[in-house]
């Protein structure tokens, strides 16, 4: 089973939508044992990253999040802001992060680009990727953001999007993925990332 991380930040219902919509089970988990029970996780995300920081922590659940992902290497995805938060710090209320990815998150230079950025983007993949099978070698994807990541090395990132500058749309690393962009907001392609994330849930142990 899937587990969506509810949070007082995130957007758990819109992504479990999707999820229905594809006939994959999953359920929301903002508690310890919910969490130790997923096969496979999911943090979704609107709005900041210090607001998202601070309810994870509130929720004490960060220590069994981290165990999770990087003991028992169950796939994990990150939507939006639930990306940004994978690296170190983010410009975005002077954040500290989970330092999971090395790298900043920085604002979108304003002189040039009107933030936040939000509509419809292309994205161009770098990398091949099991979450990417069926997709082409660039799709267009929704965004809603006024920060993007940028990763120490581009080791992590698999595809890319330009807006005032070129910026990580999404990156892998082992069982780490995430998206800048909504995937459960961007129709048939954001919904195929969603089934090849699900396959990589079920073909660890089972969804």
């Amino acid at each position: 089973m899937i587990g969506i991380i509810n949070y007082k930040a995130g957007n758990a219902p819109s992504v479990q939508n999707a999820l229905l919509n594809l006939d994959i089970p999953s359920y929301w988990v903002s508690t310890s044992k919910d969490i130790k029970k997923s096969k496979g996780l999911i943090l979704p995300g609107v709005g900041s990253a210090k607001a998202t920081m601070d309810s994870l922590k509130e929720m004490n659940c960060l220590s069994v999040i981290k165990e999770k992902v990087f003991r028992e290497q169950v796939p994990f995805l990150g939507i939006c802001i639930g990306l940004q938060v994978l690296f170190d710090y983010s410009e975005e209320d002077d954040t500290d992060c989970l330092g999971w990815i090395p790298g900043i998150v920085k604002k979108f230079p304003d002189k040039q680009v009107r933030i936040p950025q939000m509509g419809w983007n292309k994205v161009q993949f770098i990398k091949k990727h099991p979450v990417l099978s069926g997709l082409t070698d660039s799709e267009y994807f929704y965004f809603v953001n006024s920060y993007y990541a940028l990763p120490e090395s581009d080791h992590y990132t698999i595809g890319s999007a330009s807006y005032g500058v070129e910026f990580c749309a999404m990156i892998a690393h082992k069982n780490i993925i995430a998206s800048q962009f909504h995937v459960e907001k961007s129709g048939i392609v954001g919904l195929k990332i969603l089934k090849n994330f699900a396959l990589m849930v079920k073909g660890g142990d089972g969804c």
